[in-house]
This record gives structure tokens, sequence and C-alpha cells, in this order.
């Protein structure tokens, strides 16, 4: 009895080894990034003290009646900046944000200007970013202006939505999740606020550049408010907002490749002071960022 009982035992702690031998090794295949099959996990993993450098690019066409008359400006964006993680705050990235170079150009009824922005060339602020995109805070941003039609403006509004926001959750092809997200414009005597409501879905899986990526697909709907004021005017905004973007994420390595959105912007300017009047005004933007290796 005592023989049986030992071998008993030994065959327990043998079927107990062989299992945790087996869960070891469904472990060590398990990926940080999931699979497609059981649902990608898309997140940021900034790698510490390598650099991403990325080009932003936008083209606005800019539509406004004024008494009358139609008026037409054309304004072209152009930022090459580089992201470092410098170190993993509670759970956030330190990101390192350096302008190494930015340019702007404006096509207006009374000229064509282009703004002097070698000051900010060069700069850097620290942007404090979630493992799933959210930009928690910008620290430095605001500081790095340049001036145009004798204001001042700040590159902060660029890098607020900076990075596409994540599902938290395993998402397969076809899934989808839905973001919410606001940029706040404060410049001189004008302050805006866009926000942001978007539903992005797994489209599928691509190669770019040489890297594994989620192609994902979204569209937004947002809201345009705000006030300003111009030459002793009060000025009140309010508009709709509709875009269509379409982003890839590198989920091996977990930073994003490139994202692309057409947005347009239908609203009103109500003008009040010395001459009341209501000047509808339509934005047509572009905007492409993509990693540059």
């Amino acid at each position: 009895m005592f023989r049986t009982s030992n071998q008993q035992n030994w065959l327990f702690l043998s079927l107990i080894a062989l299992l945790i031998t087996l869960l070891a090794g469904c472990a060590a295949k398990r990926q940080l990034w999931g699979d497609p099959k059981s649902g990608l996990i898309l997140e940021y993993r900034l790698p510490e003290d390598k650099s991403l450098n990325y080009h932003f690019s936008s083209q606005m066409t800019q539509n406004m009646e004024v008494m009358g008359q139609s008026m037409e400006n054309l304004v072209d964006v152009d930022i090459f900046f580089g992201a470092k993680s410098k170190a993993v705050e509670n759970g956030n990235f330190d990101l390192h944000i350096t302008v190494d170079s930015a340019g702007a150009t404006m096509q207006t009824p009374r000229g064509d200007l282009s703004p002097d922005m070698n000051a900010i060339s060069g700069k850097q602020f620290q942007l404090l970013l979630s493992p799933l995109g959210k930009e928690l805070a910008l620290n430095g941003a605001d500081e790095l202006t340049y001036e145009i039609q004798g204001g001042k403006r700040s590159l902060a509004s660029n890098f607020q939505t900076i990075f596409p926001d994540l599902a938290g959750k395993p998402v397969k092809v076809g899934d989808s999740w839905t973001t919410h997200d606001t940029i706040n414009v404060n410049e001189g005597d004008t302050n805006l606020q866009m926000t942001f409501v978007s539903e992005n879905t797994l489209a599928g899986l691509e190669i770019i550049d040489g890297h594994e990526c989620a192609k994902i697909t979204g569209t937004s709907i947002g809201k345009l408010t705000g006030t300003g004021s111009e030459r002793g005017a009060n000025l009140a905004f309010a508009g709709d907002i509709k875009s269509s973007d379409v982003w890839y994420f590198a989920y091996k390595e977990g930073f994003f490749m490139r994202s692309l959105s057409d947005a347009t912007t239908e609203s009103i300017v109500t003008v009040s002071g010395p001459t009341d009047m209501e000047i509808p005004m339509t934005m047509k933007t572009k905007y492409d960022i993509k990693l540059v290796e």
C-alpha cells in the first residue's frame, strides 16, 4: 500500500511538473501585442532614449464671405520633429519633443506671407503620453511661438492630439472603439475650443516600410466654439467639424507609422461692435503625419 501511494504521489507530481512546463511554454509564446485571431493589444511601447522622427504637414483652404465678397486663404504648415522617451512616469511616457525645423506659408487676397520660424528650430518641450495615446500634459509647448500678421502663434495646438488614441482592449479586424479629444487654441485675443468624438475601426493588417501594422480607419464629428476680438470688434465662433482618418500602428514595436486626415469645418463668425455681421466660413484641411526613418 505504501508503494502504491508513493507511486501515486510521484505520478501526481509529474503531472504538476508537466502542467507547469506547458503553461510556461504557452506564456513564452504569448506576445505583448496579442495576435490577430484572439485580438491585437495596441499599446505604445516607446523605447527609452531612442528618437522617433516624424514629419507633420497640413494644407488648409479657408473660404469666407465678407459683406458679399468671397475671400480665400491658403495655409501650408510643415514641421519636422523628434520624440524621445526619457523615462516612464506612473506607466506613462515622458517624451521630449524636439522641433528640428518648421515652416509655414500663407496665400491671402492681401498677398503672400511666410513667417520666420527659425527661432523655434531646435527647441524642446515635454509631452506626457499614456500607453493608449492620450496626451496628458504639454510642458513648454506654448512657449514655441512665432509672429505672423502682427500677432503671436504657438505650435502647442499642433501637438495636443498628435498621437492617435488606441482601444484599450484586444481588437480583431472589424472591431471598433470610440475616442474623445479636445483642442484648445489660446492665442492673443482669440480663444477657441474644438471637441471631437471619433469612431475607429481595425480595418486590416498591412506592411508599411517593413513594419507589420494595424490599419485603422475612422470618422470624427466635432464642434468649434470660441471668442475673439480684432480691431475693436468682438468675434464669436460656432461651427461643426467632420473628418475621415486612416492611420497605421506598428503593433509589434508599439508606435504609429502614419496618419492621414481630411477635415471640413463649416462655421459662422458673428461680429459685433462698430459693424454687426455674420461671416460664413468653410475650412478644408488635409493632415499627414508620417515616421521618417
